[in-house]
């Protein structure tokens, strides 16, 4: 590890946010830049619930990411005001921004994110997602030189975050934009998040793609016991829903569904730790959990729940 005195003079760091509306692939772009499975996936949008960091250090700089909640207009109820206040809280707090849309499809969440970038100092970048899948390329020029009108943007990178494609030629440009400055974290770190969370959104991730459309936005995992002993890991966890019926769904016939999510999460647990897993789970109601205010301070989710609704 690096001491302060050995980094050299022109060495960048700094927090980069990466925003943008749900399901356009901000959590797939970090994994890939940091080729660590750290921010949960799945083809739901509003996967992601929480700020999550993730830390790429090299001999040249230190960019602290920072994935996102989806930013959305139109959900109400006390988790989307939450996971919205996720994603603005960051914005003034991060020296870059990386502003991440799907394709040539300009939507008018996205049009909502263009406004509450407008006021922003920090250099923005804009990455266009999802590249690989534009059939025919001579209109996607076009609609870059478009939204190049749209907002003051540092730099546009069309990317595919799925399969690597210009995600280098990203990062060199939010390399650029951090400001000169030793690393802020130690250069194993990854993440600033523990292990009991890390455990908790596999189990999320297993079930928001295994289940149906509606069910998984009724689903939060709390993590109750983990012991980590020389050769295997203990967890349990409850997975908590709203309804009876929401219980019955994920259990599944003869438990079939809760063991086949158990069967999904212990080996992502196992290839994340590098240890065996030994896990255990339980399907818990508590009643209308995501627009109560205390069962979703309870369940972890705190941070600005003490302020207005912007």
């Amino acid at each position: 590890m690096m001491t302060k005195t050995e980094y050299p003079d022109n060495y960048r760091s700094g927090y980069v946010a990466i925003i943008g509306r749900p399901n356009v692939g901000k959590s797939t772009l970090l994994n890939y830049i940091l080729g660590f499975h750290l921010s949960i996936t799945s083809k739901k949008p509003q996967t992601t619930r929480h700020r999550l960091l993730g830390i790429k250090t090299t001999k040249t700089a230190q960019s602290v990411y920072i994935d996102t909640p989806g930013l959305h207009q139109k959900h109400k109820g006390a988790i989307h005001t939450y996971m919205n206040k996720e994603a603005m809280s960051t914005l003034n707090d991060v020296d870059v921004i990386v502003f991440v849309v799907d394709g040539i499809k300009l939507t008018e969440e996205d049009e909502y994110v263009i406004e509450l970038l407008k006021p922003c100092d920090q250099p923005i970048i804009l990455a266009v997602n999802k590249v690989d899948k534009i059939k025919d390329k001579e209109i996607l020029l076009p609609f870059l030189e478009q939204l190049s009108q749209r907002l003051n943007f540092a730099h546009i990178v069309p990317v595919s975050a799925a399969k690597g494609k210009n995600v280098a030629e990203l990062e060199a440009h939010i390399e650029s934009d951090l400001n000169l400055s030793p690393a802020y974290f130690p250069e194993e770190q990854i993440t600033d998040k523990s292990d009991r969370f890390l455990a908790s959104e596999l189990i999320r991730e297993k079930l928001m793609r295994l289940l149906g459309q509606e069910v998984p936005y009724a689903i939060a995992v709390e993590v109750e016991a983990f012991e980590e002993e020389e050769k295997i890991i203990k967890i349990s966890a409850v997975i908590w829903v709203e309804r009876r019926n929401q219980k019955s769904i994920i259990i599944g016939h003869k438990g079939q569904q809760l063991k086949e999510v158990g069967k999904q999460a212990r080996k992502s647990m196992e290839h994340l730790y590098d240890k065996k897993v030994f896990l255990k789970l339980w399907v818990k109601v508590k009643d209308g959990w995501s627009d109560d205010q205390k069962a979703l301070k309870s369940l972890g989710y705190f941070d600005y729940l003490k302020t207005d609704a912007f």
